[in-house]
Formats: C-alpha cells, sequence, structure tokens
C-alpha cells in the first residue's frame, strides 16, 4: 500500500504546476480578448473609412423620389435617409443633440455631403432635413439619424 501511495504523490500535480496551468489558461483568454477587440477596432475604423469616402450615387435623386413618393402614398411626412454613429461628427453629435441651429457644421463625411446635396438641389423645392440622435447605449451618444421631411 506504501508504495501505491508513493507512486500516486509522484503523479500529483504540485501548486506550483496549477498556478502555471492557471496562468496559461488566463493569459490564453487575455490574449483571445485583445485580439477580438483589436479585429473590433479595426472593423469599425474600416466602416469609418467608408463613410468619409462614400459619394452620393448617380442615380441617388431618382431612388430618393422613388422613397419619398412611397412614403407619401402610405401617409407619412418623413423618411430617415440614413445613420450613423454619432462620434462621426466633429462634436460626436452634441450640437444634434442639444438641437444647436449650427448641427449641420458638425457633419462629416457622407452625411456633409448629404447635407450639401440637399442644400443645392432639395430645400430650394421645399424639402427640410434634421438630424435626430437615435439611441443612447450606455449613455452615450449612439447612431444619429437624418430624415428629410416635406
Amino acid at each position: 500500500m506504501s508504495a501505491m501511495v508513493d507512486q500516486a504523490a509522484g503523479a500529483m500535480l504540485k501548486p506550483d504546476d496549477l498556478k502555471r496551468i492557471s496562468e496559461e489558461i488566463e493569459t490564453a483568454k487575455i490574449k483571445e480578448a485583445v485580439e477580438k477587440k483589436r479585429k473590433f477596432e479595426e472593423h469599425q475604423e474600416h466602416l469609418r473609412q467608408e463613410f468619409m469616402q462614400r459619394e452620393i450615387p448617380d442615380d441617388a435623386f431618382q431612388r430618393l423620389n422613388n422613397l419619398v413618393r412611397h412614403a407619401a402614398e402610405n401617409g407619412q411626412r418623413e423618411v430617415m435617409l440614413f445613420k450613423f454613429p454619432a462620434e462621426y461628427c466633429k462634436d460626436h453629435g452634441r450640437a444634434i443633440n442639444n438641437f444647436d441651429p449650427s448641427w449641420p457644421d458638425t457633419l462629416t463625411g457622407f452625411a456633409r455631403k448629404a447635407y450639401d446635396a440637399h442644400t443645392e438641389h432639395l430645400k430650394p423645392h421645399g424639402y427640410k432635413l434634421r438630424a435626430q440622435v437615435l439611441d443612447y447605449p450606455d449613455g452615450n451618444l449612439g447612431e444619429v439619424g437624418i430624415f428629410l421631411s416635406w
């Protein structure tokens, strides 16, 4: 019996071995979390760059005309054209959230191009454009919606 206990004791993991095993698992979890966060941030930056470089398509006014006609046929007087993260604004959406009349000055990228197209082509026909913060994830300004009304 004594030989069996000695043999079993020789195979027993030591506290240092258990500590090393725990540390290796924890390190692997941390590396995985860091890599997941890096990929998420890389994806978010890619989306941001796309938004900043995006142009108004050639058929935008034809598509818009179809959209507003359909909305009007359904009794609506406003449509949401698109949405984007508030952080894309120069002030991260604060002017929009506070109904500041200078909110258009905070727009960047595609949102600014859309606003300028509205000013040049749609506003003279009586269309109005407004922006609104749509959500507040974790108490922060989330997505901004751009709405066209008539």
